[in-house]
């Protein structure tokens, strides 16, 4: 459902607990999410807790002073920069007489806002509706009456105080037949992808490190992009020939955060399919962010449990701001490791370029092919690919080509045409009949 835009920014008081048994938690970020969302910030209140309150999460006297905060500020919402119960919430929002939410209810209001595309806006009600569900009574109605938008109300919760969990489920089953619906629409289109051998080189990464700059450099594209987190919330792909490597699909994700609930990871599986699927994941990071390590381990960590398999190159950006030097490392010979870049200004991106060329192709070799007549797939597939160098008729109808191209590539197009090596090749295809590593790689 479409999000409501405020006419003021809500009156708000952040709250972040230590904990013990939680991780480390941000507190820039967090404020970085409400101004995302729209709050104006009155105040953040720090607390400590050895481990939470079941009823209030944090302590009683804590929860009193916060209180009296949001009276003496005038506030109108409370946002916990943690995952609360449903119990939590009203406990808390009876004693703070205003509305609470929690860091769930604020990823939330934020993708609302952001999703522009019909599976995003699909992905964002389901979200929401899951989230709704065990939150439909609430202990502070004042100000209800009259349904506004705003931050942890946008899309279906508006409309909360009147949906009782039956209608809640059906619409939900509703979603997921539509968004089954897109599913198959992607998988098809990634099948079409598959069968034509065109790799794809998903962009994955912590919110605002630079993903959709890079994107818009990379694909000459005008994807929406700003200083702000959650900026592009749809997946976007846009198809490419670049030089030496063809037909590339170059996919924009959602950015990731810390501590992003299972549920939400859940909700958007669809949308990180392009991750599951691609052939190269470019882990764009930032290098000016002095959280560079943990925002690292947080991507890697939803990597991990969406399942991604794909080889990683690390793409460090913003390299204008951090100071470094444009530079490409490899892990071993041949194998790229990380690259340092900067999308907005164009450093570097030469480099990467040459380091997504060496991760999807290998290094090039030279060819010569013989094909018949009947071998057209192949002879279409090497033109897409741009790696065809000459060619030439004999007398007997026969084409012969010169193609530089990196072996694996080659040996996987010819098989996928279901054509003999040696049909092909003739005594250069004794180099496929040894296991790839053999391979004397000449650049």
């Amino acid at each position: 459902m479409e999000s409501v835009e405020l006419h003021q920014k809500e009156r708000v008081i952040l709250v972040s607990v230590s904990v013990n048994i939680l991780d480390d938690l941000d507190a820039d970020e967090f404020a970085l999410l409400a101004s995302s969302a729209g709050a104006e910030q009155l105040d953040h209140v720090f607390a400590q807790r050895v481990k939470p309150d079941p009823k209030l999460f944090i302590g009683s006297g804590k929860a009193e002073e916060i209180a009296e905060r949001v009276h003496e500020l005038e506030a109108n919402l409370v946002i916990f920069d943690h995952a609360l119960t449903p119990a939590q919430e009203r406990n808390l929002e009876k004693i703070m007489k205003c509305r609470v939410i929690d860091r769930t209810g604020l990823i939330l209001d934020i993708f609302a806002q952001r999703a522009r595309t019909h599976e995003g806006k699909l992905q964002v009600e389901l979200a929401q509706l899951k989230h709704l569900s065990t939150r439909l009574v609430r202990g502070w109605s004042a100000g209800f009456e009259q349904q506004k938008g705003g931050i942890g109300l946008r899309g279906p919760g508006e409309t909360q105080l009147e949906t009782d969990r039956r209608l809640i489920r059906i619409r939900i089953t509703q979603l997921k037949d539509k968004l089954e619906k897109v599913q198959q629409t992607r998988l098809q289109g990634r099948a079409a992808r598959q069968k034509a051998a065109i790799p794809t080189v998903s962009l994955v990464g912590y919110t605002n490190a630079g993903k959709s700059t890079l994107f818009n450099h990379l694909a000459s594209s005008d994807v929406y992009a700003a200083d702000q987190l959650f900026a592009t919330l749809d997946p976007t792909l846009r198809r490419l020939d670049w030089d030496g490597i063809g037909t590339v699909v170059l996919a924009d994700t959602v950015g990731f955060v810390r501590n992003l609930q299972h549920d939400l990871i859940e909700s958007f599986k669809a949308t990180l399919e392009e991750t599951l699927e691609a052939t190269l994941l470019l882990h764009v990071i930032d290098s000016s962010s002095p959280d560079m390590l943990e925002q690292i381990e947080a991507v890697e960590g939803v990597l991990k449990e969406i399942g991604a398999q794909a080889p990683v190159l690390r793409v460090y950006n913003k390299i204008d701001v951090s100071g470094e030097e444009p530079k490409l490392i490899y892990a071993r010979p041949h194998e790229p490791e990380r690259v340092y870049v900067s999308a907005h200004s164009g450093q570097g991106i030469d480099l990467l370029h040459n380091a997504v060329k060496e991760c999807l192709m290998g290094q090039h070799q030279m060819f010569e092919l013989i094909l018949k007549p009947t071998h057209g797939k192949l002879r279409t597939q090497l033109y897409n690919l741009n790696v065809i160098r000459s060619e030439a008729f004999d007398d007997e109808g026969q084409l012969h080509l010169q193609v530089m191209i990196a072996p694996q590539k080659l040996e996987q197009l010819i098989r996928q045409a279901h054509i003999s090596l040696d049909d092909v090749l003739g005594e250069q295809a004794t180099r496929f009949k040894r296991p790839l590593e053999e391979f004397e790689i000449k650049r």
